[in-house]
């Protein structure tokens, strides 16, 4: 007898891989993958930083995109 294909699991952790981080100033700020500041941005839950899945999730969260 012939096994199913095992299904694969959705890639959870990829999809959500918008750092959202919050400034010295206080601005809520997101940053995408592959731009300037995204892999020197660190995720600090504790003061209220987030992950988002998508830019209109963050955008609804109230964060913005970096300027410049």
């Amino acid at each position: 007898m012939e096994r199913p294909p095992a299904a694969t699991p959705a890639p959870i952790q990829a999809a959500c891989a918008i750092k959202g981080n919050i400034s010295r100033k206080g601005d809520k700020i997101y940053h995408l993958p592959g731009t300037r500041d995204y892999d020197r941005t660190v995720i600090d839950a504790g003061s209220g930083e987030r992950m988002f899945c998508s830019e209109d999730e963050a955008k609804a969260a109230g964060w913005r995109a970096p300027r410049g």
